[in-house]
This record gives C-alpha cells, sequence and structure tokens, in this order.
C-alpha cells in the first residue's frame, strides 16, 4: 500500500513513497495509486497491455527537449493505440531555422515502449526516423537519426535528483500518470546536415514527458518548463493547467539543486492568443512568472476525427519561485517553454 508524507507547504496532495500499480485487476485505475511522488513509483505496465480494455484511449510516449546555447531539440516517441507518432525537432537559434521531421504508422508498427519507466529501452525504427532511449549509468541516453538530423545527447542524473510523477484521475477509466522531470544536466552532441552543435555540459538541459494513461477523446493543456542556473541554484520549473482543472492533482513543481517542492494550487495562465510572442504572464501560490517567447513552433493536424493544434513558445523567464522552506528564488533569464495544445484524439 503506498503511503503519504505530506511535505510541502504549497500542496495538500498525498505524496506516495511505495511502489504501486496505476491499474487493478480489472483494468480500472487503482485508487492507491493517486497523488504524487518524487521519484517513478508507478507500475503503468497495464496501459495499452490488456487486449480491448479502452481500446484507442490507450496513450503511452516518451517525449525529451533538450536546450542548449546554439540549438533548441526534441525527440518523441509515442504510441496511441491506434498509431504511433515519432518526431525529431530542432531549432537552430542563429538562424532561426526549424528542422521537423514526423512519422505516423498505424497501430504500434515500428514503436516499442517500456510497460514502465526505467522498464527497458524505448525504441521506434520508422520510415525517415531511428530513436532510441536508454538508461545507462548515470543518466538517459536519447539518439535519433533522420536524413538532416543526428542527436546524441546523455541527460545526466545527479546524485538525489527527484522528479515529478503524477497521477491525475478524470475518473476510474479516463486518468493519466506523467512523470516530469526538469533541470537534468545534457552534454552530447547534436547534428544540422553536415554542422555539428555541441551540447556543453554546464550550459545545456534535458526535460522529460513520460506519459501512460487512458485519455478522454477531446483535451486542452498548458505546459510549461525551464531549466538552468539562477543565482547559485540548479534550477528547474514544472508548471501545467487546463487539463488537471477539478481532478484534484496538479503537475505542478520547481526544482532547487535537485529537491522538488510539489505546488498543489492551479496556476493562472495569461496570454494574447492573437500574439502568441507576446508575453505570457503564470502566476499562483510560491509562483510570480513573467514568459517571454522569442520562438512559437506551431503544429497542426486535422485528419478527420484527429485533430490538434499546439502553440509551444520557445523563450526565458522571469520573476520568482519559492521553495518548500519559503525562501524566495529569483530568476532573471531562464530558457525554456510555454505551450497551449487542443488535441482531440
Amino acid at each position: 500500500m503506498a503511503t503519504a508524507q505530506p511535505e510541502s507547504a504549497h500542496s495538500r496532495e498525498r505524496e506516495l513513497t511505495e511502489r504501486v500499480s496505476l491499474t487493478g485487476p480489472d483494468g480500472l485505475l487503482n485508487p492507491a495509486a493517486v497523488g504524487w511522488s518524487r521519484h517513478p513509483l508507478h507500475d503503468t505496465s497495464g496501459i495499452g497491455g490488456r487486449g480491448t480494455r479502452a481500446r484507442f484511449r490507450n496513450k503511452r510516449w516518451e517525449y525529451w527537449a533538450f536546450t542548449t546555447p546554439d540549438v533548441i531539440a526534441a525527440v518523441t516517441i509515442a504510441a496511441l493505440d491506434y498509431a504511433t507518432m515519432t518526431q525529431v525537432w530542432v531549432y537552430v537559434r542563429a538562424t532561426g531555422e526549424a528542422i521537423d521531421r514526423s512519422t505516423i504508422t498505424p497501430l504500434t508498427r515500428g514503436v516499442v515502449l517500456p510497460g514502465s519507466l526505467g522498464d527497458g529501452r524505448a525504441s521506434a525504427s520508422v520510415p525517415g526516423i531511428e530513436a532510441s532511449v536508454e538508461e545507462i549509468e548515470g543518466g538517459t541516453r536519447i539518439t535519433a537519426h533522420t536524413d538532416r538530423v543526428r542527436v546524441d545527447v546523455v541527460a545526466e542524473r545527479p546524485d538525489g535528483h527527484e522528479a515529478l510523477g503524477v497521477v491525475v484521475p478524470w475518473s476510474a477509466r479516463r486518468f493519466q500518470y506523467t512523470v516530469k522531470d526538469v533541470a537534468r544536466p545534457a552534454h552530447g552532441t547534436i547534428v544540422v546536415d553536415d554542422q555539428a552543435f555541441d551540447v556543453p555540459a554546464g550550459e545545456s538541459w534535458a526535460v522529460l514527458d513520460h506519459g501512460r494513461g487512458r485519455w478522454p477523446y477531446s483535451m486542452r493543456w498548458h505546459w510549461g518548463a525551464a531549466s538552468g542556473v539562477e543565482h547559485g541554484v540548479r534550477l528547474g520549473l514544472q508548471l501545467g493547467g487546463l487539463w488537471t482543472a477539478g481532478t484534484g492533482s496538479t503537475e505542478n513543481a520547481i526544482s532547487v539543486d535537485g529537491r522538488l517542492t510539489k505546488l498543489g494550487d492551479e496556476l493562472d495562465w495569461r496570454f494574447d492568443p492573437a500574439d502568441h510572442l507576446a508575453p505570457w504572464t503564470i502566476t499562483g501560490t510560491g509562483v510570480d512568472l513573467v514568459f517571454t517567447p522569442f520562438h512559437d513552433r506551431v503544429a497542426k493536424t486535422a485528419l478527420g476525427i484527429v485533430s490538434s493544434e499546439t502553440h509551444q513558445c520557445f523563450g526565458t523567464y522571469r520573476g520568482e519561485v519559492q521553495d518548500v522552506s519559503g525562501a524566495t528564488i529569483p530568476i532573471d533569464a531562464l530558457l525554456g517553454f510555454a505551450e497551449v495544445v487542443r488535441q482531440r484524439w
């Protein structure tokens, strides 16, 4: 049985400290799994592995994003029950060029995802893309290869580093387990055409979005994340909204030198839907931030009953956050992103 050890003054949610199954023997949400954790504790092997249970509602993915002095990049390996989606995206900061290669295949063809985080290698071998995510000593190695891009990056896991795990329960049949892991130091190489960009240690950061769940058909969400060093501390922001409203769970936290402060209240997101490059504000308990974008990655899909619209803006955060002790951490220019997504899937 998972136990609760409330520690954060900013959250009333239950903190889980023992291993727990996301689903029960009937395939429905296990009530004991609802809560948050500092390390991945959930067995999610019941998602996508129970025959026709919640057919087409099972969603599984690994998404890694990297911020570096020269490029911003992301690798996605996802299985959506009826199709897979694999994507490699790179933005060259000096020129503003964005390279986007994505491949959709039917059912789960070409994609392998472990049942639970850390239980094995994630991989995609699909037309135009080869990608893998594999745990190694001291971190995670992410590789990808397309006709124009090669990625080989290690996201380090410092001793004692904590990652936010949260179960969001819409109902017994619709629920999501997410791990948002920010401020992972990164190093490696990203090659665009014939130009190799170093991913220098100490100046580069990795962010993970790991997801396993059963989703409603239609959903909207905010997600924001940022990583770097501010005033002598390794700082990570993990901010969410819309999709968690009314569930009793949030995916909000800050990471200070690898230690999480869970933020239990919903945040107030304000932005101009007619101009996503105008400054955003994100405020709430423990958070007072202004986000100023420099690039809007727009993605739109319309395939009959399946459609999505994404504005993922990259830029810098400034303002302040508070940790569990109540100490205020000022932020001058923390590189990251903020997004608004409308999804029908």
